[in-house]
C-alpha cells in the first residue's frame, strides 16, 4: 500500500490506463499546458504529447460532442469538465447521444467513454458552482454514474470506468483532492461499477451514502459509537449501477437506515434508494428510513448560510437518533 492524495490517485490511473491502451486519450479545459484545473493531469501531456493530452476551448457542449464521435469509431476519449456545474452545457451529447446511441443502433455502435471532474459544493463558489450533479445522469438509461469517496475508489473506479463499453459520468468530490489514504500498489487494481463498500460495520442502525459524504457518515458514526450505538456505513461507490444487494443486507442487520446524500431532497438519489428499500425490504424495517441532504434551496453564498445548507455530522446524528426512537 502506498499513501496518496485523490488527485494523484486520479493522475496515476489516467496514466496506467493510457499505458495500457492507446486508444485512451484526454480532452477538456486547460487539461495538458495547465495540467489541469486541479492538477490531475499533471505530466501527462509531457509524456504522451499534444496527440492524447488535448486543450479544448471553453465549449463543453462541443468538445463532449467530439468525444462521443470518437469513441463510436473505436477511440475512449476521458472528457475532463473543470466542474460538472459546466456540463449542464454538454447534457444533449451526454444524455441524448452517448446514452442512447447503443440502444438506437440496435447494438451497432458502442459509446466507450468517460465523462469526469469535480461536482458538489466546495467553500463559497455559491449557487451555480456548488451543485451535486449525480442525479441529473442517473435519471438517464445507458449513462453510468460514480462517485468515488476515497483515493484507493477514485483510483480503481477510474480504470474501471475507462475500460467500461458504456458512457460513465465520474463524479469527483471537489473538496476531496488533497485528501490523502492507502491506495494498493498494484498497476492493475481495478474496482468493478456497481460494487458498494462497507467502510465501517455495526449492527444498530444503517448509514448509507455515496461520494465525499462518506466522510461526513462515517464522523457521524464516530459520534453514535460514543452513545453505545454501532453503525454501518455503506459507501455505494456507483449510482448506477446500483449494488441493491448490499443495501439489502445491511437494512436486513440492522433494520433502520439513514441516506445521506450531497444534492436536493426533492427526487435525488436518496428518494430513489429509499423507494427500493421500502419496496424490497419493508418488513426488515423497524422505522421508517429517513434522508438527510442539502437545504432545498439554491447554495448560498455567505458562509454561515452555506454550512447550514450542508449536510453534516450533527445533521446525519439527528436522524440516526430520530430512527433509533431516541
Amino acid at each position: 500500500m502506498s499513501v496518496m492524495t485523490y488527485r494523484d490517485a486520479l493522475n496515476e490511473a489516467l496514466k496506467e490506463e493510457m499505458e495500457r491502451d492507446p486508444d485512451v486519450f484526454l480532452m477538456g479545459e486547460e487539461v495538458a499546458e495547465y495540467d489541469g484545473a486541479y492538477k490531475v493531469s499533471k505530466g501527462l501531456l509531457d509524456q504522451f504529447g499534444e496527440q492524447r493530452v488535448v486543450d479544448s476551448p471553453i465549449s463543453e457542449l462541443g468538445f463532449a460532442g467530439l468525444g462521443v464521435g470518437a469513441a463510436m469509431v473505436g477511440l475512449r476519449p476521458v472528457i475532463e469538465f473543470m466542474t460538472f456545474n459546466f456540463a449542464f452545457l454538454a447534457l444533449d451529447q451526454i444524455i441524448n447521444n452517448a446514452s442512447k446511441l447503443h440502444y438506437m443502433s440496435n447494438g451497432q455502435f458502442r459509446v466507450p467513454i468517460v465523462f469526469r471532474g469535480p461536482s458538489g459544493a466546495a467553500l463559497q463558489l455559491a449557487a451555480q458552482h456548488s451543485q451535486a450533479c449525480e442525479t441529473y445522469y442517473s435519471h438517464a438509461p445507458g449513462c453510468k454514474v460514480v462517485t468515488p469517496g476515497t483515493p484507493a475508489d477514485a483510483k480503481g473506479l477510474l480504470k474501471a470506468a475507462i475500460r467500461d463499453d458504456d458512457p460513465v459520468a465520474f463524479m469527483e468530490g471537489e473538496l476531496l483532492y488533497n485528501f490523502s489514504d492507502e491506495v494498493p500498489d498494484d498497476d492493475d487494481f481495478v474496482i468493478p461499477l456497481g460494487v458498494a463498500d462497507l467502510k465501517r460495520e455495526g449492527s444498530d442502525i444503517s448509514i448509507v451514502t455515496h461520494g465525499k459524504m462518506i466522510h461526513v457518515a462515517l464522523q457521524a458514526a464516530s459520534k453514535l459509537e460514543k452513545e453505545g450505538v454501532e453503525a454501518d456505513v455503506l459507501d455505494l461507490r456507483t449510482i448506477r449501477p446500483l449494488d441493491m444487494d448490499a443495501i439489502l443486507e445491511t437494512v436486513a442487520k440492522t433494520n433502520r437506515v439513514v441516506y445521506v446524500e450531497e444534492g436536493w431532497p426533492y427526487a435525488g438519489t436518496g428518494s430513489q434508494i429509499v423507494t427500493m428499500i421500502q419496496e424490497e425490504a419493508f418488513d426488515h424495517l423497524d422505522a421508517p428510513v429517513l434522508r438527510v441532504t442539502q437545504a432545498d434551496v439554491p447554495m448560498p453564498y455567505a458562509k454561515g448560510l452555506e454550512g447550514a445548507a450542508k449536510p453534516s455530522a450533527e445533521s446525519v446524528l439527528k436522524a440516526c437518533r430520530q430512527v433509533l426512537y431516541r
